[in-house]
């Protein structure tokens, strides 16, 4: 998503630029050429990544083998800190300038790895307001441009046109679940969000939006007989929906930028968890609730996430009331900050591609708006 809003915004300064990488369906339809593509590098977990190695290690090589090739001009490296610090070291010893776009969060734990991207990126353009300080406090140059999804505008479909579409009952209320955009994610965090729609029952309509990551037949096997109602896209679900229940991600920005309450969940396997929670440095898991510096919404992690809390947090903020009145102020506050040092101008992925145009090492590509 972050890849192809960026790569519109590079070609709106000059389309003649050719662009490849690694990348899903929406960056191809922007007009890179995907060497490698992103459902293969979907993997989370630091016990699920092992048995996927050599596969991830061969996709590296290739993408390393085409930029010889190709010999680009610059590199873009976008979140992924395994793999992508990987790709900006080859980079630099091939002397190709690195910029770091969506900056790994190691802020978050592993703060030592920030020795990193000093030595193999020239530029991290951050997309959180407190991630500027961190970084340049270390020694990295870094710009906060904004998030991608800041302005992200409103869905235009009606509730009603959308319920015929989806074959929605517009009359009930509806709930957005995310469960992940990753498989194992999706097998660990599903099954608890649908107990937690059964408990609630018939008063409520369920909305899954795929992942464009996701195999439907996937998600329609996972999802069996439940009601739950598969639809395209998510923001349109989450902007016409009550409430959600939505894990730890991406998705949880997008709930937030579209004023949608959520219940925040997430769970890993025993093992990850035992290694990585002593390595976490952040009082919370919400990137809402970091970005705001308290608890908009609720997190449910691991032991913790449960079918019984998810429905009783949902039965708090469902309702008219004080709950609901201040976590949508709340996700109003987290929109506000996001937007990016000029509140009223350019789009971050604008603000992004000015500041990468002025890495390309071609003075002809540094063309004006």
């Amino acid at each position: 998503m972050y890849g192809a809003q960026l790569i519109l915004a590079l070609r709106r300064r000059d389309p003649s630029l050719e662009v490849f990488g690694a990348g899903g369906d929406r960056m191809r339809a922007a007009g890179c050429d995907t060497v490698v593509d992103a459902r293969d590098l979907a993997v989370v977990g630091i016990s699920e990544i092992l048995s996927h190695l050599p596969k991830i290690w061969s996709l590296f090589h290739r993408l390393i083998a085409e930029a010889d090739r190709r010999r680009p001009d610059l590199a873009i490296v976008i979140d992924s800190p395994a793999f992508n610090w990987r790709v900006a070291r080859k980079m630099r010893q091939r002397a190709i300038p690195v910029v770091y776009y969506v900056c790994p969060q190691f802020w978050a734990w592993r703060q030592g790895r920030v020795r990193l991207l000093r030595k193999y990126v020239n530029k991290a353009l951050v997309i959180f307001p407190f991630e500027e300080q961190f970084y340049c406090e270390r020694g990295v140059d870094a710009s906060f441009v904004g998030h991608p999804l800041a302005d992200l505008p409103r869905p235009a479909i009606e509730r009603e046109d959308y319920a015929g579409q989806h074959r929605l009952d517009p009359a009930k209320p509806w709930i957005t679940v995310m469960p992940g955009s990753r498989v194992k994610e999706v097998r660990m965090n599903l099954p608890a969000i649908l107990q937690s729609a059964e408990k609630l029952g018939p008063t409520y309509e369920f909305l899954l939006p795929v992942a464009p990551t996701l195999d439907r037949a996937f998600l329609e096997r996972l999802v069996g007989s439940s009601d739950i109602h598969l639809v395209p896209e998510a923001l349109p679900a989450l902007y016409h929906s009550r409430g959600g229940i939505i894990a730890s991600g991406t998705a949880t920005v997008e709930a937030a930028m579209m004023g949608t309450p959520f219940v925040m969940v997430y769970r890993v396997s025993r093992l990850t968890y035992l290694l990585g929670k002593p390595r976490v440095k952040v009082p919370r898991f919400a990137m809402v609730n970091l970005i705001a510096g308290q608890e908009v919404v609720p997190e449910l992690v691991q032991g913790d996430f449960t079918s019984e809390k998810v429905v009783a947090r949902l039965r708090e903020m469902l309702p008219d009331g004080l709950v609901r009145e201040r976590m949508l102020e709340g996700l109003a506050g987290v929109k506000t900050r996001l937007h990016g040092p000029d509140q009223h101008g350019a789009h971050p992925a604008d603000r992004a591609a000015e500041a990468i145009f002025e890495l390309l090492p071609r003075p002809d590509l540094k063309t004006s708006r």
